[in-house]
């Protein structure tokens, strides 16, 4: 069977390849995209979370901005899994950085010892019980993580949407770029930021992050998307069918000292 994608490419006439040439140049000064760590830490109990937050706050995100990991987003949760657990999301220019970032921070004197009382709690009382984390390398189209609200009540919805194969997922990653993320900012589903998970749980999937100035915002955006005549033409393309066979929903908060 002809991929319908290669069958319209063979199709396009030598007229085009001039256009074709302008948007290769238009490419190659594209942002290159970037790479997202996003933890889960799991607190052991409530009380420790003003630790935890005054750690982050005053110590791992500055820290974190001189390794050129900026900005750098910290979220408690809202609706959804919490007993408690606090998100951070790191975003990185490159692999290596994403790569060598704990090493780094290990090195950075200033971080050690600005952040030792948290960094080197005893065995039995330590700062968390553990932390889980998922590394992501965006989409084409959305390369870069943007903050797109600074509303003083704005909160967040993390999204996760697996998959039943790669082909599957890559196909609705396909769907995004193609025009799924156009309607999204359309309508008020503000985007943070997308990236196709390479290290993680629920494998494979990919994970977004929306903005909202309010939770009235969020339910007024959706409602606009489900309804939007672009996004039932797209969802109808029997093309990306069958590409979720699972999706989950997390509501955030940002942390106070959160620069997303």
């Amino acid at each position: 069977m002809i991929d319908r994608r290669t069958l319209l490419a063979s199709a396009l006439p030598a007229a085009l390849a001039p256009l074709a040439l302008s948007r290769a140049a238009l490419g190659a000064l594209a942002p290159s995209p970037q790479y997202y760590e996003l933890r889960r830490y799991r607190l052991q109990n409530f009380s420790g979370q003003n630790a935890f937050h005054a750690f982050w706050g005053e110590v791992a995100v500055p820290a974190l901005n001189r390794l050129g990991v900026e900005p750098v987003g910290a979220f408690t949760v809202v609706h959804g899994p919490n007993a408690p657990s606090a998100y951070v999301l790191l975003p990185h220019p490159d692999l290596a950085s994403a790569v060598g970032v704990r090493r780094r921070l290990a090195e950075d004197a200033a971080y050690m010892e600005a952040g030792e009382g948290f960094l080197k709690r005893s065995l039995a009382d330590p700062s968390y019980a553990r932390y889980e984390s998922s590394l992501f390398k965006a989409f084409d189209g959305m390369p870069v993580l943007e903050t797109p609200i600074d509303a003083a009540g704005r909160v967040f919805e993390l999204r996760v949407y697996e998959s039943q194969s790669d082909e599957a997922g890559i196909r609705k990653i396909e769907m995004f770029d193609n025009g799924e993320i156009p309607i999204f900012r359309e309508v008020g589903l503000h985007p943070v930021f997308f990236g196709e998970a390479l290290v993680g749980e629920q494998l494979p999937n990919l994970t977004y992050l929306l903005a909202f100035e309010s939770m009235a915002a969020r339910e007024e955006a959706w409602a606009k998307f489900l309804a939007h005549p672009d996004w039932k033409t797209l969802s109808a393309d029997p093309y990306y069918a069958e590409t979720v066979s699972a999706i989950s929903s997390y509501v955030l908060r940002p942390a106070p000292y959160s620069q997303v």
